[in-house]
């Protein structure tokens, strides 16, 4: 019992609160909360609740939405962690896979994290000096674009894979119109057989991309690998196994479990 209340004694109230409402937009479904909802879920006054988020908004750390009426996770967040990429055991561990991919491909290898409905590419290998890919580290995409995206989505929860299914923009193939959700099933089915996704062109035309997903401590995807090049289709499918390999490797570490 003393134990517990040693652990507790030195807690700032405001701060144990405005930590509950930085966790609670992130494990959020929907982009955006409004006030009443983070008021609920946190059980605050509302007063409170708008003084935390009028703070976290000065400095970038909570966005308000355009129409003004809910709060999303701001993009201040991205630098700080930043921060924790850096030291992130991850990156150090898997560069020396990613590289190898790269230059046993000849394509650009990418390594993206998930931040929101977003991912961040956090690393990138080009082995060939001729031909590169604008794709700078820092870059973000949504969640669903391409082929990380039937990746990332196709270990994903059921209740989380409908969710981003409701979302009213899906860049799945390319263009944000509507998907077609039979077409996208069997992608997503083949890509649970196989490991890795495929985009042959359908985002960048003459741009080829295979991904794998990364999966975390929680068995959830909490990235991506991708191979992006000019080779084929037949090539494509040659990779392909490379790439969920790579996935696989990088998932161990990023579980601890190698």
């Amino acid at each position: 019992m003393k134990e517990d209340k040693s652990e507790t004694r030195y807690l700032v109230p405001a701060v144990d609160q405005a930590s509950q409402i930085l966790f609670c937009l992130a494990s959020h479904d929907s982009t955006h909360m409004s006030l009443n909802e983070i008021c609920k879920k946190v059980g605050i006054h509302k007063s409170k609740a708008y003084s935390i988020l009028c703070t976290f908004q000065k400095y970038g750390i909570v966005r308000r939405n355009e129409a003004g009426k809910g709060y999303a996770l701001g993009l201040s967040l991205i630098s700080l962690s930043r921060k924790v990429l850096d030291d992130f055991d991850i990156l150090k561990y898997s560069g020396p896979l990613l590289e190898e991919l790269s230059k046993n491909t000849g394509g650009t290898v990418t390594l993206g994290l998930i931040a929101e409905n977003r991912v961040t590419v956090v690393a990138k290998y080009e082995f060939s000096a001729e031909i590169g890919i604008t794709i700078r580290t820092g870059r973000s995409f949504p969640i669903t674009y391409g082929s990380h995206g039937k990746a990332i989505a196709a270990f994903l929860p059921e209740d989380k894979l409908d969710n981003i299914l409701k979302e009213e923009h899906l860049y799945f193939h390319g263009k944000c119109d509507e998907v077609d959700l039979k077409r996208l099933e069997k992608e997503l089915a083949q890509c649970r057989i196989d490991g890795y996704a495929l985009d042959l062109g359908e985002v960048t035309p003459g741009l080829n991309s295979i991904a794998a997903p990364v999966i975390g401590l929680n068995s959830y995807p909490i990235g991506y690998v991708a191979l992006l090049g000019l080779f084929d289709a037949e090539k494509a499918k040659e990779y392909g196994p490379l790439v969920a390999e790579a996935g696989e490797k990088i998932s161990r570490l990023a579980a601890g479990t190698d």
